[in-house]
C-alpha cells in the first residue's frame, strides 16, 4: 500500500504562519503537522508515500528528505502550476499503480486507516472516503450515504436547509488507480467538485467510511490552537517530543528548567529551552525549541515556535509566536493574535487580541497595536541607538546581523582604506568582531585588529590619522546578555547621525558593495598600538607632579581590558597602588555590570584598611570612574562631576565646561571668578560629546562617571579621568573628603512617567503652550522652565515611552512643588489623551 501526502497547501487562512513556510510545516506540538500524518502512516505499515509539494517545495524537502529519519520511503511530486487536488495526485501517477491512500498533510487525525483500507476492500470500491461527524458542517463538504454505507449525494459548504448528514469529507481516500483515466493531464482538476460527482453520476463504487477518532482541520489560527490544545491534553493519538512529567507537562532535552513548581500543566517544553526560576507557565503553553523565558514573564494557552525570546515581565497569552521572535520586557500579547517569523515586539508594547503580525516586523516600545500590520514595516525605531548599535546576544545582535551591518559600513567608506576593529573579552564580543572583520573585508576595506584593547585606545589611533574608522564590540556596563557595537570616526569621536543614516540606508536595501577577487580586504595586527596609547596619555598628565605627592590608591579595574594597560602606565606615576579585579576572565565579565554596586562595600573597606589616599572603581568598559575618599566613604556621582568642574576651572583659568542642561545650577556656582565658562548641552552623550570637540572647552562631564578631556580624546576614557584627577588633586595638598566637603548640596530632584508613543508631542505641545509668555523657556533639548524660585525641565526620552521631570528650587521644598506641579500637569495630559483614545 502506498500513500500520496497532500502537501501543497498555500494555507493562505492561516497567515501570517505560512507566510514564509508551507502549511504542512506548521508546528502541532513542535513537530510539522505533516510529520504526524507520516508517523501515523508508517503506524499502520503504510511506508512508501509520495507527497505532492508546490509552495515552498524546498522547505518540506530540506526537512524530510527521503523520509529514512521516520522510517519511510518519502518521493517528491512538484506542481509547477496549480493543478487542484485531484490534478496533483494525477501528476503523481508515475508512483501509484496500485491500491492508494490519499492524505491531507495540514490536517490532524488519528483515524484508524488499517480499518479504512479493510472496508474499502470489502466493498471492491474505487473510491472510499474517510468521514466523521461533526457539530457545524457548513464549512465541509457534506456527504450523504446510504444504510450500506454507499455515497448517494455530495453538497459542498451548504446552508443550513440543505444540511441532511453531518458527515463530512476529511480529505482522506481510499482509491483506485483507474481513477486516472478520468482525470485530465496537465490541467487543475478537483476531487470533491469534479471528479466524484462525475464518478458518482456514472455509478462508479463510490463509498463512504464513518471514522471514529480525532480529526481536525487546520484552516485558520483558531483551528490550528485548537489542535495543539487538543494533542496536548491527548484527545489526539500523536507522539508528544519529550518526557512526560505530572499534570501531563512534557520537558524535551537540555531544558534548563530548575523546577517545575512554576509549571501547570498540561504544557510543552521544547528541547534546549530555558526557563528562569520566576516565570510562570500557565496550562496549554507549547513553547518550542530553544525558547527562552525570562523572569516575571507568563505564557498562558499559547504556542511559541523555536527561537523566540521572551523577556521579562512580558505577558503572552491565547497567542500564536512564530519563530525567531523578541518578546521584550513588559510587553502584551493578547488572545487570539498571531505573530509571523522574527518579529520584534518593543518593551511595554502591546498587541491586542485578533491582531496578526506578519513577518519580520518591528514593533517598537511603548507602542499600542490594535490593527494588523500586513504591508508596512511599522519600524520607527532603527538601527542606531544612543549605544550604536545594541541588543540581546543572539537574540538582537546575531553574528548574521553584524556581518551584514559591518557590510554596509564598509560600503560607506572607499575601497582599501583601514578600519581599527577591537573589543572586550568576552566571548560573545570575540564572535561578533570576527563577523564584522569579515564583512568589511568583503567590501575591500582592510582591518586593523587591536585584538582586546578598550575603546579609548581604538578611539586614539583614529586621533593619529591611522584609519578612516573605527568599530569597537563590547558588553554593556548595564546588562551582561546586551552587546554593543560602538562605531567611530576621525579624530575619534562617535560616528555623525548622518553616517548612521547612510550605514542604515545600505543595511535595509541589502545594497552592499562586494569587492573583485583581486580587492578583498586584510587584516594587519599593529605592533605598537597600546604603547603609543600609553605614550598620549603621560604626555597629557603632569607626572612630575603626580609623583610628587606620593600617592597610594587602591584601584577596581572590573575584570576591564584596562588592566592590560594600567600597569604599564601606572608604574610610572611613582604612586603605591593596589589593584583588585585585574583578571581577564570570560566568566567574570558576564558579571562584571552586576558587580559594581555589590562590590563597592569592599572598596571602601579596603581603602579605609590600607590607609589610601582614595579608591577608584574604573566600570567594565574602561569609560567612566566611581570614588571612595580616604575615610572609605563612597563620593556620589554628582559631587565628583562638581569636584572636576571645580579643579579644572581654578587649574587653568580660562576656557569652557560643558554640561548637560539637567545638571544643577550649582557648576555656573563653582567657575564663579576663574574666567571659565559653563555652556549647557543637550542630554544625550552623543551631544556632550560634540561639545567637547568646540573651541576652547577644556572638559565635559555628566553625572554617572561621564567625563571628557577633549585635549586628549574627544570621548570617555576612565584612564585619562584618572590620571587628571590625580594631577588635580595633587596640586590642591587636600585630602578627597576635604575638597568634597567643600562641594555644597543640591535641590535638584528628579522623577520619571510613562507615556504612549503616540501622545509624546500632544504632551510636549500643551506643556510648552502653558509657559509660553509666562516663564523664561530654553527648549535647547525639551522644556527648561526658569521660575523664581528655581527650574523645571519636562524631557521625552528618546529610547522609551516615558518622559523624565526635572526641578531644582532655592530649597529643597521649592524643588518638590515644581517637581509636583509638572509632573501632575504631564499626568492630566496623558490622562485625558488616553481617554479620548
Amino acid at each position: 500500500m502506498k500513500a500520496v501526502v497532500m502537501a501543497g497547501g498555500e494555507g493562505t487562512r492561516l497567515r501570517p504562519l505560512t507566510s514564509n513556510q508551507p502549511k504542512p510545516m506548521v508546528p502541532i506540538v513542535n513537530k510539522p503537522c505533516m510529520e504526524h500524518i507520516i508517523e501515523l502512516l508508517a503506524k499502520h505499515g503504510i511506508n512508501e508515500i509520495v507527497a505532492t509539494v508546490a509552495f515552498l517545495p524546498q522547505n518540506i524537502r530540506g526537512y524530510f528528505g527521503d523520509g529514512s529519519a521516520l522510517g519511510v520511503s518519502l518521493e517528491y511530486s512538484v506542481e509547477e502550476n496549480p493543478l487542484g487536488t485531484a490534478g496533483s495526485v494525477r501528476n503523481a501517477s508515475e508512483h501509484l499503480d496500485d491500491t492508494f491512500i490519499v492524505i491531507s498533510g495540514d490536517a490532524l487525525t488519528d483515524f484508524d486507516l488499517t480499518e479504512l483500507i479493510e472496508f474499502h476492500r470489502q466493498r471492491e470500491a474505487m473510491i472510499t472516503i474517510a468521514l466523521k461527524s461533526v457539530e457545524n458542517p457548513l464549512e465541509f463538504g457534506v456527504v450523504i450515504i446510504d444504510e450500506e454505507n454507499r455515497i448517494q449525494r455530495f453538497l459542498e459548504k451548504p446552508g443550513w436547509g440543505q444540511v441532511f448528514s453531518d458527515f463530512v469529507n476529511t480529505g482522506i481516500y481510499v482509491l483506485e488507480p483507474e481513477i486516472f483515466d478520468y482525470i485530465p493531464e496537465d490541467t487543475s482538476y478537483d476531487f470533491s467538485k469534479e471528479l466524484f460527482p462525475r464518478l458518482l453520476e456514472e455509478g462508479k463504487p463510490m463509498y463512504g467510511y464513518p471514522c471514529e477518532g480525532y480529526w481536525q482541520d487546520i484552516g485558520n489560527t483558531n483551528q490550528y490552537l485548537r489542535a495543539n490544545h487538543d494533542a496536548l491534553e491527548g484527545k489526539v493519538k500523536v507522539n508528544i517530543p519529550g518526557i512526560r512529567l505530572r499534570e501531563n507537562i512534557y520537558v524535551g532535552e537540555m531544558v534548563n528548567l530548575d523546577s517545575i513548581d512554576n509549571v501547570r500543566g498540561p504544557a510543552l517544553i521544547g528541547n534546549y529551552a530555558k526557563i528562569d526560576p520566576a516565570a510562570r507557565i500557565q496550562p496549554f503553553s507549547i513553547l518550542g525549541n530553544n525558547v527562552v523565558v525570562k523572569d516575571n514573564a507568563e505564557t498562558d494557552h499559547c504556542v511559541v515556535d523555536s527561537n523566540t525570546y521572551i523577556g521579562s515581565g512580558a505577558k503572552v497569552s491565547g497567542c500564536i509566536v512564530g519563530k525567531n521572535c523578541d518578546i521584550k520586557p513588559s510587553a502584551t500579547i493578547y488572545s487570539n493574535a498571531a505573530l509571523g517569523d522574527e518579529c520584534s515586539i518593543g518593551e511595554h508594547s502591546m498587541i491586542a487580541s485578533n491582531v496578526k503580525i506578519y513577518p519580520f516586523k518591528v514593533i517598537e516600545a511603548g507602542a499600542h497595536v490594535f490593527s494588523s500590520i500586513i504591508w508596512e514595516w511599522r519600524a520607527l525605531s532603527m538601527l542606531f541607538g544612543k549605544d550604536g548599535v545594541s541588543g540581546l546576544v543572539n537574540v538582537d545582535i546575531t553574528s548574521e546581523l553584524a556581518l551584514k551591518l559591518a557590510m554596509a559600513y564598509g560600503t560607506t567608506l572607499d575601497k582599501g582604506v583601514q578600519v581599527c576593529c577591537s573589543r572586550d573579552e568576552h566571548p560573545a564580543s570575540r564572535m561578533i568582531k570576527r563577523a564584522i572583520m569579515t564583512g568589511l573585508n568583503s567590501t575591500g576595506v582592510n582591518v586593523r585588529d587591536l585584538r582586546v584593547t578598550p575603546a579609548s585606545v581604538n578611539r586614539f589611533e583614529l586621533k593619529g590619522g591611522k584609519a578612516a574608522g573605527g568599530i569597537h564590540v563590547r558588553v554593556s556596563a548595564w546588562h551582561p546578555e546586551v552587546i554593543q557595537i560602538l562605531f567611530f570616526e576621525p579624530p575619534g569621536n562617535a560616528v555623525s547621525s548622518a553616517t548612521e543614516r547612510e550605514i542604515e540606508k545600505y543595511y535595509n536595501r541589502h545594497d552592499y558593495r562586494r569587492a573583485f577577487y583581486n580587492e578583498i580586504g586584510q587584516i594587519f595586527y599593529p605592533a605598537r598600538s597600546v604603547e603609543s596609547y600609553i605614550q598620549g596619555l603621560l604626555s597629557h598628565w603632569n607626572v612630575e607632579q603626580i609623583s610628587a605627592r606620593n600617592y597610594r590608591f587602591v584601584l577596581d579595574y572590573s575584570y576591564s581590558s584596562a588592566s592590560l594597560i594600567g600597569g604599564r602606565m601606572l608604574s610610572k606615576l611613582g604612586a603605591e597602588i593596589i589593584a583588585i579585579n585585574t583578571f581577564l576572565d570570560e566568566d567574570k565579565t558576564a558579571i562584571a555590570a552586576m558587580r559594581l554596586e555589590s562590590d563597592s562595600t569592599r572598596m571602601q573597606k579596603l581603602v579605609e584598611s590600607a590607609g589610601a589616599d582614595l579608591g577608584i572603581t574604573i566600570d567594565n568598559a574602561a569609560e567612566r570612574i566611581f570614588l571612595v575618599d580616604e575615610q572609605g566613604r563612597e563620593v556620589p556621582p554628582e559631587k565628583t562631576l562638581f569636584l572636576l568642574i571645580k579643579l579644572m576651572a581654578a587649574d587653568r583659568g580660562e576656557g569652557r565646561i560643558a554640561v548637560p542642561l539637567t545638571v544643577s545650577q550649582l557648576a555656573e556656582t563653582l567657575v564663579e571668578g576663574t574666567g571659565c565658562e559653563v555652556v549647557r548641552t543637550k542630554v544625550s552623550p552623543a551631544a556632550i560629546t560634540e561639545a567637547a570637540m568646540e573651541p576652547g572647552v577644556i572638559f565635559a562631564g555628566a553625572v554617572g562617571g561621564d567625563y571628557i578631556f577633549p585635549e586628549f580624546l574627544p570621548a570617555h576614557d576612565a584612564l585619562m579621568s584618572m590620571g587628571k584627577l590625580l594631577e588635580l588633586l595633587a596640586g590642591t595638598g587636600k585630602s578627597v573628603s576635604e575638597l568634597v566637603a567643600e562641594i555644597p548640596d543640591t535641590t535638584l530632584l528628579h522623577t520619571t512617567r510613562s507615556c504612549p508613543w503616540s501622545l509624546k508631542g500632544v504632551a510636549m505641545r500643551e506643556i510648552s503652550e502653558s509657559v509660553d509668555g509666562s516663564y523664561e523657556v530654553n527648549r535647547l533639548d525639551g522644556i527648561k522652565v526658569f521660575h523664581e524660585n528655581g527650574w523645571a525641565q519636562v524631557l521625552p526620552s528618546p529610547e522609551e515611552p516615558m518622559f523624565e521631570i526635572f526641578a531644582e528650587g532655592e530649597t529643597r521644598e521649592d524643588s518638590e512643588a515644581l517637581l509636583e506641579q509638572y509632573t501632575a500637569r504631564l499626568d492630566e495630559i496623558i490622562a485625558q489623551h488616553e481617554g479620548e483614545e
